[in-house]
């Protein structure tokens, strides 16, 4: 999303010289480079133009799907969010497992037990109800309720939104997790 100030959510994967772009946009493109691929939570999301722009003159196409490339498997997997498919992803490899889920209304079930989940940041105090009553953003607080409750290890709150800017900018924290920060390397350590 369009952020006053931060770039919109996005994530690099990167292991055994493979590297696979999620969502971001304008400021948050993945560094030059070859890319295996291009997921996107939300084929319908405003910044859809920008990053088919951006994907393009890296060789590939922004799309919702699986991927399995050196023992890794990315499985793409539907969130409840709006009144179109809107997916998350859970990336696993050598008994590990990260979540990306940077928007959705529920909390994904299919992300319990995750060794690290990027997660929805964009309500504070309220969840943010779409017209029509077809979803929305889910607060903080909810998020870090239910990440707890299904037994995630580490929660990076990403997507933030400008309730939670107004939070941050009070001093508040949320009750478990982290904020995601804009550049930072977030690594999972696997077995074998």
């Amino acid at each position: 999303m369009n952020s006053p100030r931060f770039a919109p959510a996005g994530l690099l994967l990167r292991w055994a010289g493979h590297r696979v772009a999620f969502n971001g946009g304008p400021g948050a493109e993945p560094p030059s480079g070859r890319l295996d691929d291009w997921l996107v939570t939300d084929e319908q999301a405003e910044l859809r133009s920008a990053l088919r722009r951006s994907a393009a003159a890296r060789g590939v196409r922004p799309h919702a799907g699986a991927l399995e490339l050196a023992a890794v498997r990315v499985r793409c997997l539907p969130v409840v969010h709006t009144s179109h498919p809107a997916y998350g992803y859970r990336i696993e490899a050598r008994g590990c497992a990260a979540v990306w889920a940077p928007e959705f209304w529920e909390f994904p079930e299919w992300a319990a037990g995750a060794d690290l989940v990027f997660a929805e940041a964009s309500a504070w105090e309220r969840p943010i109800r779409f017209r029509g009553g077809v979803g929305g953003h889910a607060t903080v607080q909810s998020v870090a309720e239910q990440a707890v409750r299904h037994g995630v290890r580490r929660l990076v709150l990403a997507h933030i939104g400008r309730p939670v800017l107004r939070a941050m900018d009070a001093g508040a924290r949320p009750p478990d997790g982290e904020w995601g920060v804009e550049g930072r390397t977030y690594a999972v350590p696997c077995a074998g």
